[in-house]
């Protein structure tokens, strides 16, 4: 690999899209679906070949696009409940409200519009083959694979998931939310915690497409503990997204 930094390595192969119209939007559920339908088998095919639910709605999805072929190699969403519709909700609160645990942060105790929800996320397989783990919508680990990609690109794939979450987190930052949540595998927050999220658990497993768990990530901890260069990436991506976006933010 290179001498170059991790954000000049990945940004030379990558740049994030806020899927502001509704073709980009689409290509996100495309993705979604070619993952979660076609490959994973966790949602149903559909004839349209977008997966979609109740709560893209009121979600704003990101993309990653690989700058030598133009293909989508990954997309993500931000749930944020309009505080006009009390009875529009987080994924978390729709599957795992029964598992919150007391006296941990829930997202009642925050003012509509302070905070949201990542989910779906998904990477082709394309961009995410490897041996022995191919049941994952994603991956954040080394890889290897063969295609049209080179070596080097492909050492590059692994951060293909990074990026999507460092895009995601930026954004919620725009938004001046004080909260984030995000259900996934336990052993995916201990990999998170490598790279500097430290997400607090705030509710118990259950088997939801395999062991998961909800989890919280307050706004002091958005950016304060990554390294240096992973710090270089998330403000290298966070500058790209202030220039595709024009926003107010959602609490004051």
């Amino acid at each position: 690999m290179s001498n170059s930094s991790l954000a000049e390595n990945f940004n030379e192969y990558f740049e994030i899209v806020f899927a502001l119209t509704p073709e980009l939007r689409e290509e996100g559920y495309k993705i979604r679906h070619k993952v979660y339908a076609e490959e994973l088998g966790w949602e149903p095919t559909q004839e349209s070949k977008c997966e979609t639910d109740e709560f893209d709605e009121y979600a704003y999805s990101l993309l990653l696009r690989h700058k030598r072929t133009g293909q989508f190699a990954g997309t993500v969403r931000l749930v944020l409940p309009p505080s006009a519709d009390e009875y529009k909700s987080l994924p978390l609160e729709h599957h795992f409200e029964k598992t919150l645990l007391e006296g941990m942060p829930k997202p009642q105790d925050y003012m509509s519009g302070g905070y949201g929800e990542v989910s779906r996320l998904a990477v082709p397989e394309d961009f995410r083959r490897r041996v022995g783990e191919k049941q994952q919508p994603f991956i954040v680990n080394d890889m290897s694979g063969e295609g049209t990609f080179s070596e080097e690109e492909r050492r590059n794939f692994p951060n293909i998931a990074i990026g999507l979450y460092l895009g995601i987190i930026a954004f919620a930052k725009m938004c001046n939310h004080d909260m984030m949540f995000v259900v996934v595998e336990p052993r995916l927050k201990k990999r998170l915690e490598r790279v500097g999220l430290y997400f607090e658990q705030i509710g118990e497993e259950m088997d939801f497409r395999g062991i998961r768990a909800p989890f919280c990530l307050p706004r002091e901890n958005f950016d304060s503990k990554f390294n240096v260069e992973m710090l270089a990436l998330f403000q290298s991506l966070e500058v790209q997204l202030i220039e595709q976006i024009k926003l107010h933010p959602y609490a004051q």
